[in-house]
């Protein structure tokens, strides 16, 4: 029950890192919202499910790495500290600099012709297991979970917990993203939501980096 008490509040905090990584749409959430927009909800919930995949791909490789990493260099932690706190206050320049811009969202359809849904599903893992910025992203939150001499169920629970909630979110995505309505309601709502994206992941950035453990 101590290590729970220990180790919770690092878990949510990474969980809620990746939450509102999801919300600031890259290349993948583009992807799929171009898909439901132009292909149709079944096609956009096949490359949703792709991209979760993939998601879940990049959670387990960074926690086995830094774990692994962590086991042999115990000094390791405090470099990946220091990367995983400026990667976060880079994506809050990121939030903040959306916030200021006029521009919309622009997502299009995916090239190369219409697929069959397996084939949109191997498209979203493609896309996900290509993007470079995923690999920081994750080492990036898993940092703020996984602690030096952390039990094998502290990266478990994120690896499942941030999996279930790729799924819901990603598949949420491209059912609300095939209505025109949420389209214009999210272009009205979005530098408000960058704002607040950009505080969070400052915030999270600057306990990372001052976190003693």
């Amino acid at each position: 029950m101590q290590d729970v008490a220990l180790y919770l509040p690092g878990i949510l905090l990474a969980y809620s890192a990746f939450l509102l990584a999801i919300a600031s749409p890259g290349p993948n959430i583009l992807a799929v919202i171009g898909t439901s927009m132009g292909v149709g909800r079944t096609s956009g919930m096949a490359l949703a499910m792709g991209v979760a995949t993939g998601s879940f791909t990049w959670a387990i490789l960074t926690v086995f790495g830094l774990s692994a990493i962590l086991a042999t260099y115990a000094s390791a932690l405090l470099a990946i500290k220091i990367f995983g706190g400026a990667y976060l206050l880079w994506l809050a320049y990121k939030s903040f600099k959306s916030a200021a811009s006029r521009h919309d969202i622009e997502a299009l359809e995916l090239a190369g012709g219409r697929r069959t849904p397996f084939g949109y599903l191997k498209r979203g893992y493609i896309i996900q297991m290509t993007n470079p910025k995923a690999a920081l992203a994750w080492i990036a939150i898993i940092s703020l979970g996984l602690k030096d001499g952390a039990p094998l169920w502290v990266g478990a629970s994120i690896v499942l917990g941030t999996f279930v909630l790729s799924i819901a979110i990603h598949l949420m995505y491209a059912v609300a993203f095939s209505t025109p309505a949420m389209v214009r309601l999210y272009a009205k709502s979005r530098r408000a939501i960058q704002g607040v994206l950009g505080t969070f992941f400052a915030f999270a950035g600057l306990r990372l980096l001052t976190s003693r453990a």
